[in-house]
């Protein structure tokens, strides 16, 4: 999928957050610059609400952020030196929410395989994203979501 622009990846985040509920996981592959704060933002914005500030999670390594009854984690591993770090943060606590994760290879064994990870290229403006479901059921919503787009 082909997006050009921080507009479109925010638009595409919102799409995403439509899809989303507890326990999930959603993890964000891609080098630094390429979007996943973006999306990320389009995404809790579009369930908080425009006004939310949604700092990146760089220097806090994690941030939440309250639905009705829900909490959205959005994590930046960027700066965990050792897969043991991310229990300090709540890891285990956010994967019954849902869960954002920028650089979660980082996060080692403790990143669940039932996940949804989208790994976003690309140069300049363009991105490109692959969608890649953890299971066949992120297949189903996925395919039943966002059809051939």
């Amino acid at each position: 999928m082909k997006l050009a622009g921080e507009a479109e990846t925010r638009a595409f985040g919102a799409k995403l957050a439509t899809l989303l509920q507890p326990g999930d996981v959603v993890a964000l592959y891609g080098d630094l610059g390429r979007g996943k704060t973006t999306l990320s933002r389009g995404l809790i914005r579009s369930l908080t609400g425009p006004e939310q500030d949604v700092p990146s999670p760089t220097y806090t390594l994690v941030q939440t952020y309250d639905v009705g009854d829900e909490t959205i984690w959005h994590f930046d591993l960027y700066r965990v030196e050792h897969p043991d770090e991310v229990i300090e943060l709540g890891f285990e606590d956010a994967l019954n929410d849902i869960c954002l994760i920028e650089w979660p290879e980082k996060a080692g064994r403790y990143l669940p395989e039932d996940r949804l990870s989208i790994e976003i290229s690309g140069d300049g403006e363009t991105r490109t994203l692959a969608l890649l479901p953890g299971t066949p059921e992120w297949e189903v919503r996925l395919n039943g979501h966002f059809g051939n787009e």
